[in-house]
């Protein structure tokens, strides 16, 4: 998930946290424990993504795609991260170094705040296609949920609404309503997102501030019905996942009965359960073949900038050629350990998942022998290792 994403849920989970514990003994360490739990939550949800100072450590592309969700996006390295942050607290700010020593219900919310936010990076990551292997180093294997784009704009709404009315200054309050209206405003304007899912975000977003104002100065009523729609949300986005994957498995089949098809990636759309993008990989036992394009669900017409792929495109290759590129080149044989949908054409290696990004195919690598082959490249099972 994106960063923001990832800091709105963090803070929603923390007020959540806080309100659920028995309050301070004054109300100046009730403030101090708030804002402890708030920052110490939203901080764990992103600190996994410190992982992009690592990303210089090898050659371009590799360095992105290898180091970033890597080491630490696994619960192995989640512990060591945990127990850093909660000391780097500790130590940069007193005030709630004084209230950990003395308040139970402080360290027992500062320790919640803290795990549970790791547990949400690392859960929230694994929604997209992009994927993670949160079990290394026991296993390299990839694990990807294919179920929720990732900018999702739902968890804003439902969540940053009742953290905007929570705000103590009316100032803050107006200000982050008004935020998160404009980006809904952002994403119709540029086509990302339909006018039907602009109408239903408002009315999930009227319905939890709503909860949220009944459930008074210190309820929950708010961020428990924001955290139920969000859970919702991604249970529906699983099960549409999983139908569009087997349409799209049984017309591809019809299509080339010769053919398997390996494995398919499902790339959702904003708030738009109907609408799937959708990269594919075949193959016959001699040659593989790759296919991208749009699906949808009921005949919905999806949002125009992310459906501008509406016809199918497809590109085959020598499954041979891919083999022996992997083992007669150790950049492409790196590259190989996070290409879920791979393809070679024209010189070049790419990953047919992120064949529409705005800014272009960031997984772009030139098949060229390096001098020496890059040190330090993690080992990742190879998600295609069926093809090898």
């Amino acid at each position: 998930m994106d960063n923001l994403t990832h800091s709105i849920i963090g803070f929603g989970v923390g007020e959540l946290v806080h309100r659920s514990l028995p309050a301070e003994a004054d109300s100046l360490s009730q403030r101090v424990r708030h804002r402890l739990l708030l920052v110490s939550c939203a901080l764990a949800s992103n600190f996994p993504d410190l992982d992009l100072f690592l990303t210089k450590l090898l050659p371009a592309p590799l360095g992105y795609l290898l180091n970033h969700r890597g080491h630490t996006h696994t619960v192995a390295w989640a512990l060591p991260q945990a127990l850093l942050l909660a000391f780097l607290l500790w130590l940069c700010w007193p005030g709630a170094r004084a209230l950990l020593r003395t308040s139970r219900s402080a360290r027992l919310g500062f320790a919640l705040s803290v795990g549970i936010g790791f547990v949400l990076h690392l859960a929230m990551d694994y929604t997209n296609s992009y994927g993670v292997h949160p079990w290394y180093p026991m296993s390299g294997r990839w694990f990807y949920g294919d179920m929720v784009f990732i900018v999702e704009p739902l968890f804003w709404m439902a969540i940053g609404v009742p953290m905007a009315l929570i705000m103590r200054w009316r100032t803050l309050r107006v200000a982050g309503l008004a935020g998160l209206l404009a980006a809904l405003l952002f994403f119709v304007m540029r086509g990302y997102l339909g006018w039907m899912s602009l109408a239903a975000l408002l009315l999930i977003a009227l319905l939890c501030g709503y909860a949220q104002w009944r459930a008074g100065p210190q309820g929950r009523g708010g961020l428990l019905l924001a955290l139920g729609i969000s859970l919702g949300f991604i249970a529906v986005q699983g099960v549409t996942s999983q139908q569009a994957r087997a349409q799209l498995t049984a017309a591809l089949e019809a299509r080339d009965p010769r053919a398997r098809v390996i494995d398919i990636a499902m790339t959702a759309f904003p708030s738009q359960p109907l609408c799937w993008r959708y990269a594919s990989i075949a193959s016959d036992g001699q040659r593989y073949s790759v296919q991208g394009g749009v699906t949808s669900l009921a005949g919905m017409v999806c949002p125009a900038t992310l459906a501008v792929q509406s016809d199918s495109v497809s590109f085959s290759g020598s499954l041979q050629e891919l083999r022996t590129l992997k083992a007669s080149n150790c950049r492409a044989d790196a590259w190989l350990r996070f290409s879920r949908i791979p393809l070679l054409a024209n010189g070049e290696l790419s990953d047919y998942r992120f064949s529409t990004t705005p800014r272009g195919n960031f997984t772009t690598m030139p098949v060229t022998q390096a001098s020496s082959c890059p040190q330090g490249v993690p080992a990742w099972d190879y998600p295609r290792a069926d093809l090898f």
